[in-house]
């Protein structure tokens, strides 16, 4: 038997001027993503900021459906929206900010798994990280510098075979 430890880096900060001033801008078009999520059933908003490689930021938002399964979360929305826009243009980082009308501990979300997964495709097609930063209302700020960081097994092309 062989055993492997998997573990990563999580850098927590008490406060968004503790980071870069562009990783404090991407948080901001973050928040204000989130100001207009459609949410209307879970309450739960959640805007995501896409920074590329030519310095562009694309946004996007939670968008539920009464038909749960139609809904999509903000994560795809915004890098679906970023790789049509710009195909083939490297993603550096995702700022992700969530809130509920819930009571919370102020703790950021952290993507789901089809998220988690949809974000380790483009960091396996570029060939590089993509970075997150996580962030509440009223909570610390995580970075992690790789979205593979928190889906170290994470299922890819040479799956499926030979095409």
């Amino acid at each position: 038997m062989k055993k492997k430890k998997i573990g990563f880096e999580l850098l927590i900060f008490d406060d968004a001027s503790e980071l870069s001033q562009n990783e404090q801008k991407l948080l901001r078009h973050a928040a204000a993503a989130r100001q207009d999520a459609y949410a209307p059933y879970s309450k739960f908003k959640v805007g995501a900021a896409v920074l590329l490689e030519n310095g562009e930021v694309v946004i996007g938002n939670n968008q539920e459906n009464a038909s749960y399964p139609s809904g999509l979360c903000a994560e795809r929305v915004a890098i679906f929206h970023a790789g049509a826009k710009y195909p083939g243009m490297p993603v550096k980082a995702i700022a992700i900010s969530a809130s509920s009308s819930k009571e919370a501990d102020g703790e950021p979300a952290a993507p789901c798994g089809n998220c988690r997964q949809s974000i380790i495709e483009y960091e396996q097609k570029q060939k590089s990280p993509i970075s997150l930063l996580l962030s509440s209302e009223t909570g610390p700020i995580y970075k992690c510098n790789s979205t593979a960081d928190i889906l170290p097994l994470a299922f890819n092309s040479s799956f499926l075979g030979d095409s």
